[in-house]
């Protein structure tokens, strides 16, 4: 993207609420304008995470990346040992560049966490003492997306994750035990909500995206979330007449469903105060008093902690 056109995505989104940004790609570190982005960002107090498979992490990039104030970085790591991963990125010596980058971003107190995508070559066994000495004290697992409709290709067609539905709840099972041993940052009731949606069963915590989270790509498009098959608008002509809210729970992408089941409680609060502005109490109560938001409410509890410091 542009530079002058990512700066207009930037106070666009600003205008309308929006106070996190996450740069993803493909490799952000090759954009050649990503500095000035995250300044950008950062002037207009909104928090930056750069997604990114660290291979081109370096003292330099770092103190610029702290110059320019990024919040954290979110770095991939596909298996747990490093001949496995370096292997399957096509990356040799990017482990070594990795536990480099996360002793100087603790110096620059840049918060860096462990993405790993549930796929056919993750040991979870293995993984905690794998990703500990790689300097990572958090890990959030990306659910496998087997289709997606937006312009966004990251997964499709990759055997690695070529899952039956039976095989995956058996996989989501794994990440809920590694919360024993390590510190996973996916909510345990959104595996549990996960689980319901491989069996078809109901669900309980709706996706906000299209109405708090959406997707920008490369050509200025604003999508609801990478599944959706068509945007919602080019961002210059976003406003909040433009927002999805319709309780959508038609995919897994774990950024989406994730975040969706810590914002809940959060928006039911604003749902039960317009209520209450338009003189309807009780409505406003039955906005407050369900299930959801006592598992919202618990899910923040349990990534208390990550949430404070990023």
């Amino acid at each position: 993207m542009p530079l002058e056109r990512a700066f207009e995505a930037i106070d666009v989104l600003y205008r309308h609420g929006v106070r996190y940004l996450v740069l993803s790609g493909g490799e952000p570190l090759l954009h050649p304008d990503l500095l000035a982005i995250i300044r950008r960002a950062r002037q207009l107090d909104m928090n930056v995470m750069l997604v990114t498979n660290g291979g081109l992490l370096s003292e330099k990039r770092i103190k610029g990346l702290a110059e320019a104030d990024l919040t954290g970085m979110v770095i991939s790591v596909d298996a747990a040992d490093v001949a496995s991963h370096e292997e399957n990125r096509g990356l040799p010596g990017v482990c070594a560049k990795i536990r480099e980058a996360n002793d100087l971003a603790a110096r620059y107190k840049i918060s860096s966490t462990a993405s790993v995508t549930m796929s056919r070559l993750v040991e979870y066994e293995q993984m905690p003492a794998f990703l500990t000495s790689l300097g990572f004290q958090w890990v959030t697992f990306s659910y496998p997306c087997r289709q997606l409709g937006s312009s966004n290709l990251a997964q499709t067609g990759n055997s690695l994750m070529d899952f039956s539905d039976d095989e995956l709840i058996v996989e989501f099972d794994k990440v809920k035990k590694l919360k024993k041993q390590m510190r996973v940052l996916n909510p345990t009731r959104s595996l549990e909500e996960m689980q319901r949606f491989l069996r078809n069963e109901p669900q309980r915590y709706p996706c906000l995206g299209g109405f708090r989270y959406f997707y920008v790509d490369w050509d200025s498009n604003l999508w609801r979330c990478q599944y959706w098959h068509e945007p919602i608008c080019k961002v210059a002509d976003f406003d909040a007449s433009k927002t999805v809210r319709d309780g959508c729970t038609l995919c897994m992408i774990d950024c989406y469903r994730d975040s969706s089941l810590l914002h809940h409680i959060g928006i039911s609060l604003h749902d039960s105060w317009q209520e209450l502005k338009r003189g309807r109490p009780v409505n406003a109560v039955r906005k407050l008093a369900t299930r959801a938001n006592r598992d919202s409410l618990l899910s923040v509890l349990e990534d208390f902690f990550w949430i404070m410091k990023v």
